[in-house]
């Protein structure tokens, strides 16, 4: 088999979603929901220092890491 045919290039999706409200409880109890298939490429993942740098902004609610928004330094 080749390397191509072996790993997943995408991911595939299905989400349920509802029927409109115009069509009557009845008759959508007795049919399927509708559905939606969305298809997306598979990401490669992120170098570690990026995921590192992304976690430490999450913790930091993404308040950029600049001199005006850290710790005031004690003076020596």
């Amino acid at each position: 088999m080749a390397e191509s045919e072996g790993v997943a290039s995408s991911t595939i999706a299905v989400h349920r979603c509802a029927w409109a409200p115009t069509l009557p409880a009845e008759l959508a109890a007795m049919v399927a929901p509708p559905v939606s298939v969305s298809s997306l490429p598979v990401a490669e993942p992120a170098p570690p220092a990026e995921v590192r740098r992304a976690k430490q902004a999450k913790l930091r609610g993404n308040m950029p890491s600049v001199p005006q928004y850290s710790r005031p330094r004690r003076a020596g």
